[in-house]
C-alpha cells in the first residue's frame, strides 16, 4: 500500500471536497460530493451524535445513493449547513427522482465548537450559507489543519483540525479519509511530543516525530480542553471512501472497521461524551474479484487512513486570535 498522489481522500477518482469557514466565527463545514449518486453507510460509536439522514443510510433502507456528505462544526445549529448544500445541489439539477420532482440526499454530521473563544453571537444561523460556500469550493486539492469543519476544532491538549489520507491497494483500488478531529481524548501520548498513530505514519506526512520512546502504561495528563470550557464539547466526525464497488451493507462494513482508526489515534475514544461517527461512502468504479477479501483490505485501509488523518489535521492546525488552547507546533517550536 502506497499513498495517491495527494494523499487526500480526493485520491479516489470521482470525489471532489470543499471547505468553508468564518475566522471569527472559528468553525466552518466540509464537503465531499461526486458528479454521481455515492453508495454511503455510516457506523456511530460515540455517546453523543449529531446527524442528519443517517437513518436513510442502512443497509435496508431505500435511499440507493447520497448526493454529499456534510461534516460541520456548530453542534446542532450546524446541521444546517446540510441544508444549504441541498439547496445548491437541488438549482443544480441533482437529486433522487420522485416522479416530477428531485431530492438530493444529504447526510452529514455535527461536532461540539460553540466554547472555542469564536464569536458565536449570530443573528441569522451561518451554517447553510458556509455549506453552500463549501460545496461551491469542491475540488480534488484543499487545505488541511484550521480549515472547514476543522476550522475550531480542540482536542484535549492541543488545537484539532481538518486532517485527510489516502492509500492505495494493490490492484488499483483506492481507500482515503477525511476527519474533523475535535475529541474529548488527546492525540498526543502523554509527553505531548508524540502521536498515538506515529506508527502509521508514512514519510514525515504529520512531521515525523516518531513514537513515544518511553515504554509502559503512562497516566494521561488533565485535560487542559476541560480546563479551559467543557468536557462535553467534543465529536470526531469522518468519511471514508473508496472506488471499489460497494454495496450499502459493505459499505457499512468499511465504516464499522474504520472506527479502528478512531480508536488507534485518540486515547480516549468513543466516550459518553464524543459522538464519534464514521462515514463510508463509495464511486463504484472497480469491482471487487474477490469480495470478501478485498472488503477486509479496504476496511483495514480506512482505518489506516483515519488513523493518520487524524494527525495530519492536528499538525496542520494554525493558531488565531482568542484561541483557548495551543496547536502543537508551537509547542514543539515547528
Amino acid at each position: 500500500m502506497r499513498p495517491g498522489p495527494l494523499n487526500l481522500i480526493t485520491d479516489v477518482p470521482g470525489l471532489r471536497v470543499g471547505n468553508a469557514e468564518d475566522a471569527l466565527l472559528k468553525s466552518g463545514a466540509s464537503v465531499v460530493t461526486s458528479d454521481a449518486p455515492m453508495v454511503a453507510s455510516v457506523s456511530v460509536m460515540g455517546g453523543a451524535p449529531g446527524t442528519r439522514e443517517t437513518d436513510l443510510l442502512a443497509p435496508d433502507k431505500s435511499a440507493p445513493g447520497v448526493d454529499a456528505l456534510v461534516l460541520s462544526g456548530g453542534s446542532a445549529f450546524g446541521l444546517a449547513a446540510a441544508q444549504g448544500v441541498m439547496d445548491a445541489l437541488h438549482e443544480a439539477g441533482r437529486g433522487f427522482e420522485v416522479f416530477s420532482a428531485r431530492v438530493p440526499i444529504v447526510p452529514a454530521a455535527i461536532l461540539f465548537d460553540l466554547l472555542n473563544g469564536g464569536d458565536k453571537h449570530w443573528g441569522v444561523n451561518p451554517y447553510p450559507a458556509l455549506g453552500r460556500q463549501a460545496l461551491a469550493n469542491a475540488g480534488s486539492s484543499f487545505r488541511l489543519g484550521s480549515r472547514g469543519a476543522g476550522c475550531g476544532a480542540q482536542t484535549a491538549q492541543h488545537k484539532g483540525g481538518l486532517g485527510s489520507a489516502s492509500l492505495v491497494l494493490e490492484g488499483g483500488i483506492t481507500v482515503g479519509a477525511l476527519v474533523a478531529v475535535n475529541p474529548m481524548g488527546s492525540v498526543t501520548t502523554p509527553s505531548g511530543r508524540h502521536f498515538w498513530s506515529a506508527p502509521f505514519e508514512i514519510g514525515e506526512e504529520f512531521g515525523g516525530l516518531g513514537p513515544e520512546p518511553v515504554p509502559g502504561f503512562h497516566e494521561m495528563p488533565q485535560s487542559r480542553k476541560a480546563g479551559a470550557m467543557a468536557a462535553l464539547g467534543n465529536t470526531t466526525i469522518a468519511i471514508v471512501a473508496t472506488d471499489a464497488q460497494l454495496d450499502k451493507a459493505q459499505a457499512h462494513r468499511v465504516a464499522v472497521a474504520a472506527q479502528d482508526g478512531i480508536g488507534r489515534a485518540i486515547h480516549p475514544a468513543h466516550s459518553p461524551m464524543d459522538g464519534d461517527l464514521v462515514f463510508a461512502c463509495s464511486t463504484g468504479r472497480k469491482a471487487l474479484v474477490a469480495p470478501q477479501l478485498q472488503l477486509a483490505q479496504i476496511g483495514h485501509a480506512a482505518s489506516l487512513c483515519l488513523a493518520r488523518a487524524i494527525a495530519r489535521g492536528v499538525w496542520e492546525a494554525t493558531p488565531a486570535p482568542d484561541d483557548t488552547l495551543p496547536t502543537l507546533r508551537e509547542e514543539l517550536g515547528r
